[in-house]
């Protein structure tokens, strides 16, 4: 009897240890919009696991202010305007405190002013394009910009990979794609590359046969696909059913697990930049990458470590600040100083871009292989 008194007393002092650490009171929201479904849905689907995980270890630990963490989601279906629409209907209706999306920087600038007129915070995990932040001084972003990005990868393409004609193959539709595709070039031309052609396509093209034949006379030694995962795994199949031997070379667009699923064997050799590698050694980066695959049974990509750190910077806010309230909440993100993310230590700039390293991956042997870490 007094072996079973002393089990129910200790285990009534572990269900109050987990009930005290459990948040209490009204939720604070955090409004999530993002192609979940939709011809961009991998980016989508990778962000919500990130963005959910975090939500969980912010519960797990007593939620923000002691207050437990509801994540509303709005599906925007990879549609124009949509992002729009669902940026109005998290701010109007469920009263969230702040935004976290898009990945596509078109669909951001689409939601981005909404948020600026209401004095909302919004933080994107990786949209990119130098337009995004400059709407106003509530739109934060995670991830380098684009003419970081893009000057890492020719001078990468340059230095490390010794090509030295380039064509550029640009969706006309994405100022991701169109200021990628400028910054690039740029820096190409400074180190004494090539040019060689510039070609464009809409964003849900699936035939490139024109454009790479096109390229094709040229002689280009590397391809500048600044896009999306679909339009890459095409490119690389189209132009080796064409003779293109040409090198491919994209940006954090290429990083989705169905890449290597549409492109296979013809993309190997490509070169991408990204935010993140799963093959970090950092401790954080090693738990977030263990919870991921026992939740998931799949290893993550950049994007969900991305969106991770997003939730984890403005519960991080919040708490500097000592509340979230719009004001406060947007003045304590601005003021991030090297905050410990899964995709490592993050500075927000006089712009509010962050400052922190690219990944340079390529693949090999059927595999996306982490191969260098290029520093600001």
């Amino acid at each position: 009897m007094f072996l079973r008194i002393c089990f129910l007393l200790a285990l009534l002092a572990v269900v109050n240890r987990a009930r005290a650490a459990q948040p209490a009171g009204e939720p604070v929201k955090l409004g999530f919009f993002m192609s979940i479904t939709g011809r961009d849905a991998s980016f989508g689907e990778a962000a919500l696991r990130g963005a959910r995980l975090a939500v969980d270890d912010l519960n797990a630990t007593g939620g923000i202010l002691g207050r437990p963490v509801e994540l509303v989601v709005e599906d925007n279906r990879s549609v124009s305007g949509e992002s729009a629409t669902a940026a109005k209907k998290l701010l109007s209706r469920d009263k969230v405190v702040a935004l976290i999306g898009e990945c596509a920087s078109a669909r951001t600038l689409e939601a981005a002013p909404i948020a600026q007129a209401a004095g909302i915070p919004l933080v994107t995990p990786a949209s990119t394009n130098p337009k995004v932040t400059a709407v106003g001084d509530c739109i934060f972003r995670v991830c380098f910009a684009d003419p970081f990005q893009g000057t890492v990868l020719a001078s990468y393409a340059w230095k490390n990979l010794g090509l030295r004609r380039a064509a550029l193959l640009i969706d006309s539709t994405a100022p991701y794609s169109v200021g990628l595709a400028e910054v690039f070039a740029k820096t190409f031309l400074a180190l004494g590359g090539d040019i060689v052609a510039a070609q464009k396509y809409s964003g849900d093209a699936k035939d490139f046969r024109a454009q790479l034949t096109a390229i094709r006379s040229t002689k280009a030694d590397t391809i500048f696909l600044p896009g999306y995962y679909v339009a890459a795994g095409l490119v690389a199949q189209q132009a080796r059913e064409l003779g293109l031997r040409a090198t491919l070379v994209g940006g954090d667009g290429f990083e989705a697990p169905q890449l290597l699923e549409i492109g296979g064997p013809a993309l190997e050799g490509t070169v991408y930049s990204t935010h993140y590698s799963a093959e970090s050694k950092d401790p954080a980066s090693r738990r977030f990458v263990s919870a991921y695959q026992a939740r998931h049974g799949s290893t993550p990509v950049g994007l969900a470590a991305l969106t991770y750190d997003s939730v984890q910077l403005i519960a991080d806010a919040a708490r500097r600040a000592g509340t979230t309230e719009r004001v406060a909440l947007k003045k304590a993100l601005a003021a991030t100083r090297d905050f410990p993310g899964i995709t490592g230590r993050t500075t927000l700039n006089e712009h509010r871009d962050a400052i922190k390293d690219a990944a340079i991956i390529t693949v090999r042997g059927g595999q996306c292989v982490f191969v260098d870490s290029v520093r600001p």
